[in-house]
């Protein structure tokens, strides 16, 4: 798989993960990717470097890469939200890469792909559990997208399809469908018509929920006090059931 750039239509062609190609490819490339609801998806404000792994290269690799976020996206649950979002790069660096690929992925031996989330330091806390569900999400996109992750929102007419789609996703539930949704239309320029009623609450603007909402070490601060707060609570609630 090529380079991929992280390229956002100031033309009206609709934001998108592009290869690095010649000017005339990158023209046809735009132009068969423009929809028609595109004045209602023009990105409010330039996009900016994910800072979600909190680590330059694992971040940069966040920003460029549709799959590295997927993948990412997956692996946050049960281990600190910076420890997830490194993962796709310490991946892809094991594998010898300098990004992810679904097809090398889903085709990847389960038990030598298992011992590369397993080495020292782990990309998770249950590295062979969430190896599978890697892969399974990987041949998913495979055989539903041709393996080009950024099928799954490109050409999305409204916000409720683009969830509908992302909730199919092996190992997305609905909620990580939702804080998913929201992250690519706050920070990855992708908007289709209804993609913040779709998000829920993850969608609502100033607001710190999720990684939708983290751009820096200050806001990841105050997404987790908002998430210890809504544990706590939780807890509050079951003991007084």
């Amino acid at each position: 798989m090529g380079h991929l750039h992280n390229r956002y239509g100031t033309d009206g062609t609709f934001p998108c993960f592009c290869p690095q190609t010649d000017g005339d490819t990158r023209v046809r490339v735009r132009e068969r990717v423009r929809a028609p609801m595109i004045d209602a998806m023009a990105p409010e404000k330039q996009p900016t470097t994910l800072h979600l792994a909190q680590q330059p290269e694992a971040d940069e690799l966040l920003s460029r890469s549709p799959l590295a976020a997927l993948v990412g996206m997956l692996l946050d649950q049960q281990i600190p939200m910076e420890w997830a979002f490194a993962g796709p790069y310490t991946i892809a660096t094991r594998m010898g890469a300098d990004d992810l690929d679904a097809a090398t992925i889903a085709a990847y031996d389960p038990e030598a792909f298992a011992e590369l989330l397993k080495e020292k330091p782990a990309v998770h806390r249950y590295p062979g559990s969430m190896a599978q569900r890697v892969q399974q999400l990987c041949r998913f996109l495979v055989e539903e997208y041709g393996g080009d992750p950024e099928a799954v929102w490109r050409d999305a007419a409204t916000g409720a399809e683009l969830l509908t789609r992302l909730k199919a996703l092996p190992g997305f539930g609905d909620q990580k469908a939702r804080i998913f949704l929201a992250l690519l239309g706050k920070q990855l320029g992708v908007r289709p018509p209804g993609w913040a009623e779709a998000a829920g609450p993850y969608g609502e603007s100033d607001c710190h929920r999720s990684v939708a909402d983290i751009t820096g070490p200050e806001t990841l601060a105050k997404v987790r006090a908002y998430k210890q707060e809504m544990k706590a609570k939780a807890k509050a609630k079951t003991k007084g059931a």
